[in-house]
């Protein structure tokens, strides 16, 4: 098998384009992708500040990897959630991409811990507070990503979901027909108030198997596992049906999302834009100050609930 662009010997083929690379003209199939990503949807510039939420997991690191090398100003932020050795794990792949790679582009890497804030790590204060360990997770990176955005000026914030993240998450909003969500399923929404940062997916165009070869031929350390938390979740059970389509019919992920996008595109404009509603119904957290339907934020609320219940 060779190199589609450059016929020498290809390393990885990818079905979806009928297309084969080599490692150099990958990684520049990979960049285009992600620079065609960000012109496509006006996410950023180069002189705009981007932070980049990283787990440690593939996408993310590469996604800082692949702003950093197009020439972005990228910083990240790391949440650790206090999962044991799982999140001991992820913290180390995070902090050795930042002082082996990051750092040599002069790149700045956040840290946030959970149970410094919270005195407890993610499972013990979901059970402490009686939600669910993902809900919770997802209240307070949501949370701490938009404030460190916010509080250090970033003009964006980065997001490494991929196609297949954004075909699994269609996939359910359809099934629930869940219009509000369909609504906000672009790869980039705006700062619709004061106090939420732009939020972006410059990987939207790549898959879960093309980012993980990026990640090991750029000998991008990365913790391979799933969060344990994520077990029986949805999202994974909506990948699994999307991976059996896409084996029978390769581009069946890229045909899905990519439809939708371009149908969303062509949408006459409503009477109430997206923005329009959220000024209508959001307003300063009186905890925070981060934008909330309720009097209180329902991650202050849960702080609130946390300090009361684990004990000091």
């Amino acid at each position: 098998m060779n190199c589609t662009k450059c016929k020498t010997k290809a390393v990885i083929s990818l079905p979806r384009h009928n297309a084969a690379f080599c490692k150099g003209c990958f990684n520049g199939f990979v960049h285009d992708q992600v620079a065609r990503a960000i012109k496509s949807e006006w996410m950023f510039g180069k002189e705009e500040r981007i932070l980049v939420a990283v787990s440690g997991g593939k996408d993310s690191l590469a996604l800082w990897d692949i702003l950093l090398k197009l020439g972005y100003r990228a910083d990240a932020l790391y949440v650790n959630l206090g999962i044991g050795t799982y999140s001991e794990q992820s913290h180390a792949k995070v902090t050795k991409f930042a002082e082996v790679v990051a750092a040599s582009h002069g790149a700045t890497l956040h840290l946030h811990t959970v149970e410094q804030e919270a005195g407890a790590g993610i499972k013990e204060l979901a059970q402490l507070i009686h939600r669910p360990t993902c809900s919770t997770c997802g209240t307070i990176k949501r949370y701490q990503f938009n404030r460190v955005a916010i509080e250090q000026q970033y003009d964006v914030m980065a997001t490494g979901h991929n196609l297949d993240d954004e075909a699994a998450r269609l996939l359910g909003n359809v099934l629930h027909w869940q219009e509000e969500y369909l609504e906000k399923q672009g790869p980039s929404l705006p700062a619709s108030v004061e106090g939420f940062a732009k939020k972006v997916k410059p990987l939207y165009r790549l898959s879960e198997r093309e980012l993980a070869a990026y990640a090991v031929l750029n000998r991008i350390d990365y913790i391979v596992e799933e969060c344990p938390m994520a077990k029986g979740s949805k999202m994974l059970q909506y990948k699994e049906v999307l991976n059996r389509l896409e084996t029978e019919s390769p581009g069946t992920k890229q045909t899905f999302y990519w439809g939708f996008l371009e149908k969303q595109s062509k949408k006459q404009p409503t009477a109430t834009t997206m923005t329009e509603k959220d000024r209508a119904v959001l307003h300063p957290c009186t905890s925070c100050s981060q934008p909330t339907t309720a009097e209180v934020c329902s991650y202050c609320k849960m702080m609130v609930r946390a300090k009361t219940v684990v004990p000091r």
